[in-house]
């Protein structure tokens, strides 16, 4: 399943704001095996929105959208959905009924706008929040309040599946150049995939579908690199 994750929100692009939600996304649709091929940061503009949108949409199995929702001048992720749908916005009354029986609110004191969703769209309940999310054919409404998106996703989380990879990571105290010739074998003998990633010593990640390989590529990657640490124990 290739997934597209589209955060919203002018306070990301500024860098106001660290964008957690696109990393976490990343990090639980990889544990349920999708592969996450496109990370983007759109601005609080619905043109730009309703592009992606439209555009990931055409190319992905599932895109993701984060940030945006509710009934302020800025919130507006659920009209440029809407727009890239061709379809209008429409006051979901499911919405209204489960904030009304289980959020407490009296939909009277409501902020109009706070239930709209795009027509057609399957509503998604904020259970730790107010503004809900929504399902519109393969496109994933979520909140941008971090607790509020992590606990919708938990809601769809089995709507997204694929091929499970496992992972194996070696810490490894030379430099990257050097290792060259050792990723190359290691990738001749094992049906695995390597990365590496310099900082205080290099990360090396092996991944692949098979545990067994992911296991026995990285054993022989240990074998024949100095690791981190080594030095002090001899």
């Amino acid at each position: 399943m290739r997934v597209a994750v589209v955060t919203v929100g002018d306070e990301l692009l500024a860098g106001e704001t660290v964008n957690t939600n696109a990393a976490w996304l990343g990090e639980r649709l990889t544990a349920r095996g999708a592969t996450v091929e496109r990370v983007v940061t759109v601005p609080d503009r619905i043109e730009d929105i309703a592009s992606v949108v439209r555009e990931y949409h055409g190319e992905y199995d599932a895109v993701v959208v984060t940030g945006g929702l509710g009934p302020t001048h800025d919130d507006l992720t659920m009209d440029a959905v809407a727009a890239a749908f061709d379809r209008e916005l429409e006051r979901s009354e499911e919405a209204l009924a489960w904030l009304e029986e289980h959020g407490g609110y009296v939909r009277e004191d409501l902020t109009a706008g706070t239930a709209d969703l795009p027509a057609g769209a399957r509503v998604l309940h904020n259970e730790v929040g107010v503004a809900p999310g929504c399902v519109l054919e393969s496109v994933y409404v979520l909140p941008g309040v971090p607790a509020e998106m992590k606990a919708m996703f938990g809601l769809v989380a089995e709507e997204f599946a694929g091929t499970r990879r496992y992972v194996e990571t070696v810490a490894v105290d030379e430099p990257e150049s050097a290792l060259l010739d050792r990723f190359e074998e290691l990738r001749d003998r094992f049906d695995v995939t390597v990365g590496s990633y310099p900082g205080d010593y290099v990360r090396v990640k092996v991944r692949g579908e098979d545990r067994g390989a992911v296991e026995a590529a990285a054993a022989w990657l240990r074998e024949r690199a100095t690791l981190v640490g080594a030095a002090e124990r001899e």
